[in-house]
């Protein structure tokens, strides 16, 4: 994208602050939705947004352009999402919710367990389809991007994104279907 290539050079020599506010605007939801895949939890997804943000503009100086800055900013997210999970701050959230899970109603956990069990199987469900379609349901459902937004930064009709995003909901409700049936 030239645009993208104005914003990244803007920053660079001037520092540029409206150029690095459109450039992080123009893929916050997009990372946002690939952090909260990766945490089902819409506060730290945010917190993790913001800071993988920070880091890109800290280090965008060193962005050479040998790589695609899409492919170098998800770089930086998984490096962020790794670091939180070996983080004390995670180990100690983790055993927080653990003592306060084992003070629940059992009925509850399970109802939570059943729920993200679900996520997971649309997610593992999500995978099988094509880059092109599963970027859509993603954007549409974790980005809560309007199918206006989804066909304008993926270059496609918008009708054909509402037909590939209601196909691709089709056919993982199909096999929800048939997975509870034994099919």
């Amino acid at each position: 994208m030239d645009q993208e290539k104005k914003w990244i050079k803007a920053i660079q020599k001037r520092a540029s602050e409206k150029a690095a506010n459109k450039l992080i605007s123009y893929y916050y939801k997009e990372i946002y939705a690939f952090v909260f895949k990766q945490t089902f939890d819409q506060e730290l997804a945010k917190d993790l947004t913001q800071e993988i943000f920070i880091s890109m503009l800290r280090g965008i100086h060193h962005y050479e352009g040998k790589a695609a800055f899409r492919t170098w900013l998800y770089k930086i997210a998984k490096a962020r999402i790794i670091d939180y999970y070996r983080s004390k701050e995670y180990k100690q959230q983790k055993k927080t919710v653990n003592l306060l899970t084992d003070q629940r109603e059992s009925d509850d956990v399970l109802f939570t367990i059943e729920q993200k069990d679900e996520v997971k199987q649309v997610l593992n469900l999500l995978e099988r389809f094509d880059h092109e379609n599963r970027r859509i349901v993603q954007m549409k459902i974790f980005a809560g991007q309007t199918f206006a937004e989804i066909a304008a930064k993926l270059q496609i009709k918008e009708s054909t994104v509402k037909t590939k995003y209601y196909s691709t909901l089709r056919k993982i409700n199909e096999q929800l279907k048939e997975d509870v049936h034994g099919h």
